[in-house]
């Protein structure tokens, strides 16, 4: 791509090309099959580049048009579709969960034994849509290792999904028979509050997940490649895992998005495109419109990128220190996105109000709104801590705006 670097964009042409310069160490030494970087500013491209293999074994370059399993991206998806019914009234912030899924009406609340036998309380709080859109709700994830609850989890055959077989609805009765890890609104933990989520979308929606999206998302901003499975597979990147080797194939994992799985996960089940995800992140930052199609008003986007953790928290301070798609340091928490609320907590030169999140696969995106930028990275590196490749972008990103 060609830059203009008179351009009056705020942002040194040559200074961006160090993405590229270090990113390109990447896939030299084996740690990255390839990515694809993306950096708009005020709705322009300015920053469009790619390097590597989308397949490294079949020797299939990265192009434009490659697909990327997103996993945790898909969360923002689902909170826009949430906060669409919101504005129309459909449902409240403060509704119980159990309104739409009458399982979660009388939740337990982990206080001790191990996980074939645990000790429960009830919990003092129902659990509310609020609670599933800022991961206060007391869920989890099997994958955590670090708590009972994780467990129980896993017991049940659920550590980076449901059993095979099992759809949204089954899930989300199985997570509300399992004890909560803390009660409702009392702390922040990253689990499977969007996939209730979701099905509290398709209960009050009367359709499923994929079909809200297809007709009120994905098809009205022309994301054609976004779904829940690759539309066209041999466009799909092949997914690789962290070794002592560096990146090594996971096709075992991985080859779950060549069909369509039996409970659609709002919480990580898209497959999508670089295209497709900057047009989503772009009806963001123009806050809930793009070409003329509006999703949601601009004040419930800033609504959504504001924190919602008590007293203004940060995740430090309110979270669990475990796993996340984010740093917890000077990091709140919105109604789908994490939210910088100090740059200088977080290490890193951005704005006060900078929102996104990212996947499993190491893909990453956040929306500025003071700088007026977007900025998405693919790749497909599991898992997203393997290096600290979404922190350098940063700062390679901030470090290039020169007004």
């Amino acid at each position: 791509m060609t830059i203009d670097a008179s351009s009056p964009t705020g942002i040194a042409s040559d200074r961006l090309r160090r993405i590229d310069d270090h990113l390109s160490a990447y896939v030299d030494d084996g740690r990255l099959a390839g990515w694809h970087v993306r950096v708009s500013k005020g709705g322009a491209v300015i920053h469009d580049a790619m390097l590597g293999q989308r397949d490294r074994e079949a020797g299939l370059p990265i192009t434009a048009d490659t697909l990327y399993r997103i996993y945790s991206m898909t969360k923002p998806v689902t909170s826009v579709a949430a906060m669409m019914l919101y504005e129309r009234a459909e449902l409240s912030l403060n509704d119980p969960v159990s309104t739409f899924i009458p399982s979660f009406a009388d939740l337990q609340v982990y206080v001790g034994g191990p996980a074939a036998k645990p000790v429960t309380r009830p919990a003092t709080e129902p659990m509310r849509v609020k609670h599933l859109l800022t991961h206060t709700s007391g869920l989890t994830y099997g994958f955590h290792r670090v708590h009972v609850t994780d467990e129980v989890m896993r017991l049940a055959g659920q550590e980076f999904g449901p059993p095979a077989g099992m759809d949204l609805a089954a899930a989300c009765d199985s997570w509300a028979a399992m004890p909560l890890r803390f009660d409702p609104g009392s702390c922040w933990n990253y689990g499977v509050s969007t996939d209730v989520l979701g099905r509290v979308v398709e209960v009050v929606s009367g359709r499923s997940l994929d079909d809200f999206f297809a007709a009120e998302i994905t098809g009205p901003l022309g994301m054609r490649d976004t779904a829940f499975q690759a539309v066209d597979p041999d466009r799909l990147a092949a997914l690789y895992a962290l070794s002592p080797d560096g990146a090594v194939r996971f096709d075992a994992f991985g080859k779950a998005a060549l069909q369509k799985p039996h409970m659609l996960s709002g919480g990580g089940g898209l497959v999508s495109s670089m295209d497709d995800y900057w047009r989503f992140t772009e009806m963001l930052r123009r806050g809930g419109e793009l070409d003329g199609v509006r999703l949601l008003s601009d004040r419930t986007v800033r609504f959504m990128a504001s924190n919602h953790l008590p007293g203004g928290a940060d995740l430090e301070e309110f979270g669990i220190p475990l796993y996340a798609e984010t740093p917890f340091s000077g990091v709140g928490f919105g109604l789908g996105f994490s939210v910088t609320t100090d740059p200088q907590a977080t290490g890193i030169a951005s704005s006060v109000g900078e929102y996104g999140w990212g996947g499993l696969a190491s893909t990453y995106f956040w929306v500025d709104p003071v700088e007026d930028l977007t900025a998405i990275l693919m790749t497909q590196l599991m898992p997203s801590s393997a290096y600290p490749v979404r922190q350098e972008l940063k700062q390679l990103v901030y470090g290039a705006l020169a007004d």
